[in-house]
């Protein structure tokens, strides 16, 4: 497989600080909260628990993928606004579909070279809120003709260039490589479990923010702001992680005929939002979070999406001269269960190093923001059991694959 693409290397480049919200499933409690007041609530969060002034931040950049709001234009600007970040500060929105957490923190380390010292990376995605929409009406309609609405939700899933659904792409993958419907579940079954185990634990209690109704004040403007459904004042952890065994997963009926990808082994469908600080680790007054050292993307070919976590690891082993045995943990995103065995079987991953809190199968994947949960849970991962490196990587869909190299700045060896 070709090591083709882009690779950055950062220095002095920290992740201060990194929240989220709990992921919730979708139709669920978040279902009507406006992507960008779930942003904004983490933006304002991860500066409040990192001790920094928003004052201080000279750049945001911000990602989401679906038009969720009628004001979806200015997510980034408002984000940033009401977040504290002062008036002159610009904003920016960035799209790398499943890896767009990943895509926020890259071009923060990017303009950390061009001289700014803090940026708000924020990442927010509502699935509830995806509309039912027309291309074809803004002209009226003809005689005998009618308009076409459409679920974007579930047509976006869809890539006209090879004529396939992501789900389609993952059966592509179990073929090629040749993974049974039993092995399939079988990982879905362990995701679920360590996922449900890992929320028992406690274990992401660090970087989720409980979310309550909120007013977000921004002098001279209209506020804005959270409102949860009646009967719900707080909501504190992910919802879909649940008790599964193999035996309720193996029931379930496949997607498409001949295929191994069911909904029980492909990834929720959520709402939630993430947010991280990145500067110079030099300027930083406590240990960050994790130190962010290289980045990789590259392109594969759209009818196996899926495998791009596989050519963007092996390009980020290659140019840092690091080795599948340097690396302490993978978190590797699940869209599909087919998709993350055959990565890890082209790389041969140990599986005990691989998502080892489960994966998006059992928490969920809201689309711009799994990027930012990835990496925030790698790294306090590497820091829990003193290990030194990470890597967070994703597939993408329309063909492509990206990762980011983590570094535990607590590490002792």
């Amino acid at each position: 497989m070709s090591s083709a693409g882009q690779y950055s290397t950062f220095v002095d480049v920290a992740i201060f600080d990194a929240v989220r919200t709990p992921w919730v499933d979708l139709g669920g409690a978040l279902a009507q909260v406006s992507p960008i007041d779930l942003g904004i609530k983490v933006g304002r969060e991860v500066l409040d628990r990192a001790g920094i002034d928003p004052l201080a931040v000279d750049s945001v950049l911000a990602g989401s993928m679906a038009q969720a709001s009628f004001d979806a234009y200015l997510l980034p600007r408002h984000i940033g606004l009401y977040s504290g970040v002062a008036q002159t500060v610009p904003a920016l929105g960035v799209q790398r579909i499943c890896a767009t957490g990943f895509e926020l923190l890259r071009q923060a380390a990017e303009q950390l070279r061009d001289g700014v010292q803090l940026a708000l990376c924020v990442a927010s995605e509502s699935m509830s809120r995806n509309p039912i929409a027309a291309y074809t009406h803004r002209d009226g309609f003809r005689l005998g003709g009618g308009v076409q609405f459409k679920d974007f939700l579930w047509e976006a899933l869809y890539d006209p260039a090879p004529g396939l659904d992501m789900i389609a792409t993952a059966d592509n993958l179990a073929r090629r490589y040749d993974l049974s419907r039993e092995a399939v579940d079988r990982y879905a079954c362990d995701s679920h479990q360590r996922a449900l185990q890992a929320q028992r634990a406690g274990a992401w209690c660090e970087e989720i923010v409980p979310i309550d109704n909120q007013v977000f004040e921004l002098e001279g403007y209209q506020p804005r702001g959270i409102k949860l459904p009646r009967r719900t004042s707080l909501v504190t952890q992910d919802s879909h992680p649940r008790p599964t065994d193999f035996s309720a997963l193996s029931r379930l009926r496949a997607l498409h005929v001949g295929g191994v990808q069911t909904a029980g082994n492909s990834c929720a469908v959520v709402d939630g939002a993430a947010a991280a600080l990145v500067g110079r680790g030099s300027a930083c007054t406590r240990k960050p979070l994790a130190r962010l050292l290289a980045s990789a993307v590259v392109g594969v070919a759209p009818e196996f999406m899926g495998i791009g976590p596989a050519p963007a690891i092996r390009l980020l082993l290659q140019r840092s001269g690091l080795s599948l045995d340097d690396i302490g943990r993978f978190e590797i995103n699940e869209a599909q269960a087919a998709q993350v065995l055959a990565v890890a079987q082209e790389l041969e991953l140990d599986h005990t190093r691989l998502n080892v809190q489960g994966g998006s199968l059992a928490v969920g994947h809201p689309l711009a923001a799994t990027g930012l949960r990835l990496v925030m849970t790698l790294a306090r991962q590497l820091r829990q059991h003193n290990l030194r490196y990470g890597i967070a990587a994703a597939c993408v869909g329309g063909g492509q694959g990206m990762g980011l190299l983590i570094e535990n700045p607590t590490y002792h060896s």
